[in-house]
């Protein structure tokens, strides 16, 4: 098997080679860009399986090298970062990251992180492979329409553009219509990993999916939310 291919954007050299002979150990082939500009140019010449994303680089901040991934893949995004306020983190889970890694970090965390990612990549795509005839691979509640083997989703006649988490969390509620799921099941379902209490994850993955989903996304009609207990599909099916 061929090994992974990460993209680590990093411009604190240390770190850059520490992460990179770590990886390395572990069979992943790494690729170090220094300035956000790097990053951009670099993504677009090579096909790559993750992102590990420091947001504070030079010339493109991170955000901006985010945003210019998020136009053409959906590939995981890590981001490493000084940076830990709930609203840098809001921004960043927001804008398309599949992670959020506050520094100092130890470099097993960041494997663990970046195993997750990747299984998780993997199961979307032997999900999509693995589907057997157009019925089952179709899911609908009201307006929506989910296709499991292209990964798709229209509201009536409209594409909706999610992110691999949003649609996680959506294909969840639309395949069990009468499920409750608390956060921490969610988290667990979709990231993959242990529950911490961070519930700041879950509740931004929810808001984006409803803006992009829902008529008014302060009155869902898809995704609700069970007081007290989590969330669920709403009356819309």
């Amino acid at each position: 098997m061929n090994p992974y291919k990460i993209l680590l954007v990093e411009d604190d050299a240390e770190i850059s080679e520490m992460l990179k002979n770590y990886l390395e150990t572990e069979n992943y082939e790494v690729a170090c860009v220094f300035d956000g500009q790097q990053a951009c140019a670099m993504f677009d010449e090579t096909s790559y399986d993750l992102v590990l994303l420091d947001l504070m680089i030079p010339k493109i901040s991170g955000m901006g090298v985010m945003k210019h991934i998020r136009q053409s893949s959906y590939v995981p995004i890590l981001i490493i970062s000084a940076k830990d306020s709930e609203s840098d983190k809001t921004l960043g889970l927001g804008l398309g990251a599949d992670d959020y890694i506050t520094k100092p970090f130890s470099v097993v965390e960041v494997l663990a992180r970046i195993k997750a990612a990747l299984r998780r990549t993997m199961q979307y795509d032997g999900a999509a492979a693995g589907t057997i005839g157009a019925e089952l691979s179709v899911l609908r509640a009201g307006a929506l329409t989910m296709n499991l083997s292209d990964y798709t989703v229209k509201k009536g006649e409209e594409a909706i553009d999610l992110t691999a988490k949003e649609f996680e969390i959506l294909k969840l509620f639309m395949q069990n219509p009468k499920k409750v799921y608390t956060k921490e099941q969610l988290y667990s379902l979709v990231w993959q990993d242990a529950y911490c209490g961070d519930e700041n994850a879950v509740n931004v993955h929810i808001s984006r999916l409803r803006n992009k989903i829902e008529d008014d996304p302060r009155n869902p009609r898809y995704v609700l939310t069970v007081w007290g207990i989590g969330y669920k599909l709403g009356g819309a099916v």
